[in-house]
């Protein structure tokens, strides 16, 4: 999901949004462990979409200060 898009989320959908990203992101380290992982691009594709999240959850989080 690109920034513009979380942007226009609520802060509770947002959060919604960062749970479900960790959590595949939790399932694929898994996958990697076990050997059963085909596509390692999945890993740092993964990540960036918590950096993303995170990014625009501390932009709410300014703007409401």
């Amino acid at each position: 999901m690109k920034a513009k898009d979380l942007r226009q989320l609520s802060a509770n959908e947002v959060a919604e949004k960062l749970e479900q990203a960790r959590e595949a992101y939790f399932k694929l380290r898994f996958q990697l462990s076990t050997g059963q992982l085909p596509n390692t691009a999945q890993l740092r594709i993964a990540r960036n979409e918590i950096a993303r999240i995170t990014t625009v959850m501390k932009e709410m989080e300014r703007s409401k200060e």
